[in-house]
């Protein structure tokens, strides 16, 4: 028993140092330990940002809906003003030309005839100091409807929704050049809303070729060659201005140079020819070519103010 008692007192003694011994590396441990008591500070970020992320989906939801509204916008306002590349990509449909024999059709050219004299470039070269030196008259006006009826310009692409209009000319006293206003309607298109660069060159041919036949003397001549260089597309339903010169005259040749611009004086083609005058032309009559030109008045009834003259060529809209 004695010794049973001496080994409990030995393991008691072995087992208290051990339980009293304090380390001091351990020391950290507790520090660390007691560092716990900053897990609910952590726990409370965790949950503050629980509860921003409704807040936070709120504001992607307003950004959504204002992007949503802003595309929205931009689409109508692309739908009812549509950019120049968009128009040339995708067209608007458009209705044909009206039948020369509807009211709606008198009408329309009525309107475009007042339009076209109240163009504040046709005012302006109207009232240019150099105004005596230029004559002014309506090419087609007095030609025969007998040959009307056959005539590209003057048959064919008459009317409504085409070229409803004849362009008012204004012409130097010398025929050294010349200056006119024509309207293209929505029928001589190409591509759709685009005015056909054929139709362009023929224009340019005959405004062209006009300079050339009255400088000729026996006032008549043939294209003998035509280069158009097109620099912009010529967007159908508007007023442009065409712009022709003589450069050369020699003998029975003519060289001449012109343009076609719209309103704004951006150019839309540019063009040069060689005009000839046949050596049978003494032969040729030329009396119907000086009616399809237009030839100057004997008593120019000058425009004045917002008049609007009786419109050329309605008379004979059927």
């Amino acid at each position: 028993m004695a010794s049973f008692s001496r080994f409990r007192s030995f393991s008691s003694a072995l087992t208290r140092p051990q339980a009293s011994i304090t380390n001091p590396s351990r020391q950290p441990s507790l520090r660390y330990s007691t560092s716990h008591n900053h897990l609910p500070s952590s726990h409370l970020h965790a949950h503050n940002y629980v509860h921003s992320k409704p807040r936070g989906h709120i504001k992607r939801s307003h950004a959504l809906t204002a992007a949503l509204s802003a595309s929205c916008l931009a689409f109508t306002v692309g739908v009812l003003y549509p950019p120049d590349i968009a128009t040339l990509i995708s067209p608007r449909p458009a209705p044909g030309p009206l039948d020369p024999s509807l009211p709606e059709a008198r009408a329309h050219v009525e309107e475009l005839e007042r339009r076209l004299q109240q163009l504040s470039i046709l005012e302006r070269h109207r009232n240019s100091p150099d105004a005596d030196e230029w004559y002014e008259t309506r090419p087609y006006v007095n030609y025969p409807e007998e040959h009307r009826v056959n005539h590209l310009t003057a048959g064919t692409l008459r009317g409504p929704g085409k070229i409803a209009v004849s362009p008012v000319l204004r012409v130097r006293k010398d025929e050294s050049e010349t200056f006119a206003v024509a309207h293209f309607g929505r029928g001589l298109c190409g591509h759709d809303g685009i005015v056909h660069g054929g139709l362009l060159a023929t224009i340019l041919d005959e405004s062209l070729g006009r300079v050339a036949i009255t400088n000729f003397p026996e006032k008549i001549g043939v294209t003998a060659t035509l280069t158009i260089d097109y620099k912009a597309p010529t967007k159908a339903d508007q007023f442009v201005v065409l712009r022709c010169r003589l450069v050369e005259l020699k003998g029975r040749k003519a060289y001449v140079e012109g343009s076609i611009e719209d309103l704004n004086g951006i150019t839309l083609a540019t063009a040069k020819a060689l005009f000839i005058q046949p050596k049978y032309a003494k032969l040729l009559n030329t009396k119907t070519i000086s009616k399809a030109i237009g030839e100057p008045p004997i008593a120019a009834a000058k425009l004045t103010g917002g008049d609007v003259p009786p419109v050329p060529g309605l008379e004979n809209l059927r």
